[in-house]
């Protein structure tokens, strides 16, 4: 009897080894399906600015609602629309490069520089391009403002350069609502008041980026008293931040003529620190859309 209990053991163990190998070998031989891979909203943008440079219709496709909606002025409405656009692109060889890229929900933000961008307006040529992402998880929505690349102002600053780095997340609604603040006593303050105002917000050497000022409070009122800045804000759009840095999006005239102002601001303890822009002027001929330059 005990040598056949001991067979026994000895038949089960042997089945049981190999059953088990026989599970290893299935699933060695099975294939493995890869872990689903979820892009963050800036990393999605990343890659359409990359099949943008690369004219790759295919991830454009992949990465871009089909009924995507243009508020460029002279940029059809529609995801193939946007793609038909790729032979000029070649043709001139306009590429972006990012400089930053701001993320506040499903909004995202870059702040390029375009070159062989002459079928924007010039060579080259610095945006900031905001983008939607839907529900889904697609881009449905674009709006940007540019101008020409110009010569670095007064304290040799461009419209690109300084810090990039995002930083104190914890500060991104404090940071976002003092630029509400300031935009409102600027729109229905008195321009009297605005040197008395600018302290409350800006730190006193503060860094310009904008090609007309040179650093600081003081040389933003020379630009002002000078006559090399001049512009009224009327309406402010939207906010967008995220951390130290925070995007402004207003309507107001430039030189007396309608225009949208692009702001972007860094902080540090609660001051801005610096500052940088783009004003394009609000074009009302050969419209390609009739989505404005707003419509948040």
């Amino acid at each position: 009897m005990k040598s056949s209990f001991i067979l026994l053991l000895c038949l089960f163990g042997l089945s049981s080894c190999q059953n088990l190998t026989s599970k290893n070998q299935a699933m060695e031989s099975s294939p493995q399906t890869p872990p689903e891979v979820i892009m963050t909203n800036k990393e999605k943008v990343g890659s359409f600015i990359a099949a943008v440079n690369q004219a790759d219709a295919n991830t454009v496709t992949e990465l871009v609602h089909p009924d995507y909606i243009q508020h460029n002025p002279f940029i059809p409405s529609g995801r193939d629309q946007f793609i038909g656009l790729f032979p000029v692109l070649e043709e001139y060889g306009t590429q972006a490069t990012t400089h930053r890229m701001l993320q506040d929900g499903n909004y995202v933000v870059m702040h390029n520089l375009w070159t062989g961008a002459t079928p924007f307006g010039a060579e080259q040529m610095v945006s900031f391009d905001l983008l939607r992402i839907d529900d889904d998880g697609l881009i449905a929505e674009h709006w940007d403002a540019l101008m020409p690349l110009s010569a670095p102002n007064a304290s040799s600053r461009t419209l690109l350069d300084g810090p990039t780095e995002v930083t104190d997340l914890d500060k991104t609604e404090e940071n976002k609502a003092k630029v509400v603040e300031l935009y409102d006593q600027l729109i229905n303050g008195k321009a009297e008041e605005l040197g008395k105002v600018l302290p409350e917000y800006f730190a006193a050497d503060y860094h310009q980026h904008n090609p007309n000022a040179a650093d600081g409070i003081v040389g933003l009122a020379g630009a002002l008293q000078n006559g090399d800045l001049v512009f009224t804000f009327e309406q402010q759009h939207l906010v967008i931040g995220e951390g130290n840095f925070v995007l402004s999006i207003s309507a107001g005239t430039h030189r007396e003529q309608p225009a949208v102002f692009y702001d972007l601001l860094r902080f540090e303890e609660g001051l801005i620190v610096e500052h940088w822009d783009v004003i394009q002027d609000i074009p009302t001929e050969n419209l390609a859309n009739t989505n404005t330059m707003f419509g948040f």
